[in-house]
């Protein structure tokens, strides 16, 4: 009989502090992002690359770090993680100038990447019990549901008492408390046998992305556009290289991305889907941030509250629909979750630089995260069907990285699509009313930016809805079915640990 690591709460509780982190990061920086490119003078086109290269790199080196992890061992990829992301945050925070504060932002992501597999697949190998397992996964999925919310509110305390720069040293107390935790209270595990990374993928991937994103970033600077040859060269290399990725991937003895795992119908609609959800969703994040603070002239605490309704609609319609799965099934609950949350998008759209906060904005947030909560939760099962067990890791990463790179593209272009929006509205419409700080825009010219960006969102979150509709043909009966058959992974586990589950 397997006896418990009897330090297992002990090192739920290290584990919690590491994911609150790598959640907190993604909010707390979106709120801090107006005063940081006002000091930093970052213009309009490179502003999006704060968010950006944080995801590149995280999505990018994902599958990657994971199995490092794996096989290095999770606690080691743990404490590296931690001490790496803090260092990326000390670096960031000290940022002179945007290039460096770019350079700590993907530094985070990479270790991010290494830290993030490594501490859900501790909460698999530190509790045996499937009752304790349970609990651990809604600490976990807990901290992901508040962790958002939480780094609204420090993100704007931080942000209008100290300084921008706060919203990245606080990473630095975190990391070394959960460090300092780590060694003593987490043992190590790791799989049995020898291993091959696919470095070579994870590079093409990751630079086949960043080289498009370049490229659509490049359609907004002055002097270039989507038809200039610099901007359809690069986005032309980005494209080249990925398709090398997948001739690379399908001739890997060991791939870092299996095709198997993507091809399958269900599956793959629902990366694709997942996809056209990251991008339409994350530049909503990043516009609606400089809506509240530039536009409408909120402070950066207030800004933060008033994302609030949007992040829990989220986790009430997400508790809704894991209770309605059973009976209705993915294909209906995510089709009209992506609906809705296209519908609010649209909604959205229709804002202008005087639109109340109650009657504009609030209603398209509680429609769109009901939605949205309702396809997360439907997407997140769907992505696992039919997936031989020894693969779900490698599937469920599969998701994660789908969100990351989504909304890394679909931020890139969101960004680009708002400020030639701006520059044109700008242009056909002066502007007179008071004086503007230099290199602002007109509030009005602003504001419709915005609302282009929020269409290019709706109808990304409608392509979703679409290929849910076409794509995922499964319903409850096949998917309790496909509950019913999965097996342990028979792979063994170092140091005693049980395998992954």
């Amino acid at each position: 009989m397997h006896i418990p690591d009897p330090r297992r709460w002990r090192a739920l509780f290290v584990i919690a502090i590491a994911s609150l982190m790598v959640v907190l990061d993604a909010s707390i920086v979106n709120i801090a992002l107006p005063k940081a490119q006002a000091d930093l003078h970052i213009s309009y086109a490179n502003r999006q690359w704060v968010v950006t290269a944080y995801t590149l790199t995280f999505g990018g080196l994902l599958l990657l770090g994971g199995r490092i992890a794996d096989y290095a061992g999770r606690k080691r990829a743990l404490i590296i993680g931690l001490i790496g992301f803090a260092v990326a945050s000390a670096l960031g925070g000290f940022a002179p100038t945007q290039e460096l504060l770019f350079i700590a932002r993907a530094l985070q992501g990479a270790f991010g990447a290494l830290l993030a597999p490594a501490a859900l697949s501790l909460i698999s190998v530190t509790f045996t019990e499937s009752k304790e397992r349970a609990k651990a996964f809604a600490v976990y999925g807990g901290i992901a549901g508040i962790g958002a919310a939480i780094g609204l509110i420090a993100g704007g305390l931080l942000t209008q008492y100290a300084s921008w720069r706060w919203c990245l040293f606080v990473n630095i107390p975190m990391a070394l408390i959960a460090v300092a935790l780590a060694i003593p209270n987490i043992r190590e595990s790791r799989l049995v046998g020898t291993t091959t990374y696919d470095v070579p993928g994870a590079l093409l991937s990751t630079l086949g992305f960043v080289t498009l994103v370049y490229g659509i970033t490049e359609a907004a600077t002055p002097g270039h556009g989507w038809g200039s040859g610099r901007t359809i060269g690069f986005m032309a290399t980005g494209i080249a290289i990925l398709a090398i990725f997948v001739i690379v991937e399908s001739r890997t003895a060991k791939p870092l991305l299996p095709l198997s795992v993507i091809l399958d119908r269900i599956r793959g609609g629902s990366y694709l889907a997942q996809l056209f959800v990251a991008a339409g969703l994350y530049g909503m994040y990043l516009f609606m941030t400089f809506y509240f603070q530039n536009v409408l002239g909120y402070s950066p605490i207030k800004a933060g509250l008033h994302f609030l309704p949007f992040t829990a609609g989220i986790a009430i319609s997400a508790v809704a629909a894991s209770k309605l799965l059973p009976r209705i099934g993915p294909r209906l609950i995510a089709t009209i979750g992506l609906l809705m949350a296209s519908g609010g998008m649209f909604y959205l759209a229709q804002i202008t630089d005087t639109s109340a906060y109650v009657s504009s904005v609030m209603p398209a947030q509680i429609v769109m995260s009901l939605g949205l909560g309702a396809s997360f939760v439907s997407l997140a099962s769907t992505s696992l069907f039919n997936v031989p067990f020894h693969e779900s890791g490698v599937a469920s990463a599969v998701l994660n990285t789908t969100q990351q790179i989504g909304g890394s593209v679909g931020t890139a272009i969101g960004n680009t699509l708002a400020i030639s929006a701006t520059a044109a509205f700008a242009l056909a419409h002066p502007w007179h009313g008071p004086a503007l700080p230099p290199g602002a825009s007109p509030p009005d010219a602003a504001t419709h930016g915005f609302t282009v960006a929020f269409q290019f969102g709706a109808l990304s979150l409608l392509a979703a809805a679409l290929i849910v509709l076409f794509f995922i043909n499964v319903d409850r009966y096949h998917l309790a079915q496909h509950d019913d058959v999965r097996e342990p992974d028979p792979e063994p586990v170092s140091g005693g640990a049980p395998p992954l589950s």
